[in-house]
């Protein structure tokens, strides 16, 4: 088995904006994929949006502090879910099932490391 990282990417804009009803409907839809996915999903948070982000840059000896993401994009990531799947074919099909109604998901495997 492989590990894969599911990256949710949506529009911040259309689910700051979502009614309580809709938020509650997205949360139970995450619910349900937790449950359907069950022990596959190894983990996974939800993330506040952009404006909280800080990004770090170093630059040889340099290193700059900026309150933002490193990139403005329509599209933020949101969050994400650890999986562990048998393939990247296997990962994709469960990632099709991860609720991103205002956007997509990327799936990238986890890289493994050989040696101490």
């Amino acid at each position: 088995m492989s590990k894969y990282v599911v990256l949710i990417y949506e529009n911040e804009k259309s689910f700051a904006d979502a009614s309580p009803e809709t938020l509650a409907e997205i949360m139970q839809e995450h619910m349900t994929f937790s449950e359907v996915a069950g022990q596959a999903v190894l983990g996974g948070e939800a993330l506040e949006p952009t404006p909280t982000a800080t990004s770090i840059r170093k630059n040889g000896d340099s290193v700059e502090v900026t309150d933002a993401p490193f990139a403005e994009a329509k599209e933020a990531l949101g969050g994400f879910y650890l999986i562990e799947a048998a393939d990247l074919d296997a990962a994709i099909e469960l990632a099709k099932q991860v609720p991103a109604r205002f956007g997509g998901v990327e799936v990238r495997p986890v890289m493994v490391f050989d040696g101490p």
